[in-house]
């Protein structure tokens, strides 16, 4: 008996075992979009996978994947188009998971404007904030009611998209989400409208991804990742006002009516399984950007996503 106590002594005594470290990089400056990566912090669930996670917004946000791809971080937070382009360009980068499972992206006019229809945006002005994919979104969107980018004119309006349309700089934004955006021109006192690009000839894609360089990875790591955002997000949907209060506690920026909003137009949209993909999705998307011009020749789909979990 003697001996069992001592060595359950012993036991108490030693130190918990130190956690994994990981790196993640968001796209941008925290927001309601990335409720399940602070909700799996705030709740402890990295620290039931053992993992002591870092979460870092960008000053620039096009470094994300360039860094992780440089093995300088662990995962990103980016976006299923921009990937497709990045692999092409030669960066070592590939999905690992998901984080919002459908197009926020949408073409978003003035409710009471005079565009009824892309139709109407022959010969008008479109605002942008990305030059690239959006130029290929655009043109198959306008394609679809018989228009062409040579129509149209595109201006740069940086990252003011709804300033630019309320303003009347711009007919039309295009690369506006549509948790964000309408809400906020709402909030303002300007109704906006969203021609959704899925309904008008784009391939659905994941909006908000994980990407990881595969060479670099630890993959063992990842997938306790993704297990506990996975579980955050079980979290949100169950408890979606709880859930609001804890993440908009992290930061008194996020404790605004905009935020508030976004956090309930968001939350059927996050992924319930992150670590689940659908290889035609990526499939389907790497032809639309054949098809437009954006890419010379086809990916397969295991060069642009990886199934972690797969034993």
């Amino acid at each position: 008996m003697k001996y069992l106590i001592t060595a359950l002594a012993m036991l108490a005594a030693a130190p918990a075992a130190a956690a994994d470290k990981m790196t993640v990089l968001l796209d941008w400056f925290i927001n309601p979009d990335h409720g399940p990566i602070i909700i799996a912090q705030e709740n402890g669930y990295f620290a039931d996978q053992g993992l002591e996670v870092e979460i870092v917004p960008p000053a620039d946000p096009s470094a994300p994947p360039r860094l992780v791809a440089a093995g300088q971080a662990d995962l990103a937070v980016s976006y299923q188009p921009q990937l497709h382009l990045q692999i092409h360009e030669g960066l070592p980068l590939k999905r690992v998971g998901t984080l919002v499972a459908t197009p926020l992206n949408c073409l978003l006019v003035l409710e009471d404007g005079p565009i009824k229809s892309p139709a109407d945006l022959r010969n008008k002005k479109i605002g942008f904030s990305v030059a690239g994919v959006e130029e290929a979104v655009l043109d198959a969107v306008l394609g679809n009611h018989g228009v062409s980018t040579d129509d149209i004119e595109m201006i740069n309006v940086n990252f003011s998209l709804s300033p630019s349309l309320m303003s009347g700089q711009v007919d039309a934004v295009i690369g506006a989400f549509r948790n964000f955006e309408l809400n906020q021109m709402d909030i303002e006192g300007v109704a906006g409208r969203c021609f959704y690009i899925e309904e008008e000839g784009v391939p659905s894609y994941d909006e908000l991804i994980y990407v990881a360089n595969p060479d670099r990875m630890d993959t063992d790591k990842v997938e306790r990742f993704l297990a506990a955002t996975e579980k955050a997000t079980q979290y949100i949907v169950n408890n979606p006002q709880k859930s609001w209060e804890i993440f908009a506690a992290t930061s008194t920026e996020l404790q605004d009516e905009l935020n508030a909003r976004a956090w309930v137009d968001t939350l059927p949209r996050f992924a319930l399984r992150p670590a689940g993909f659908d290889a035609g999705r990526y499939a389907r998307f790497e032809q639309f950007l054949l098809d437009s011009g954006m890419i010379n020749s086809l990916n397969p789909v295991d060069e642009i996503t990886i199934d972690v979990t797969a034993k």
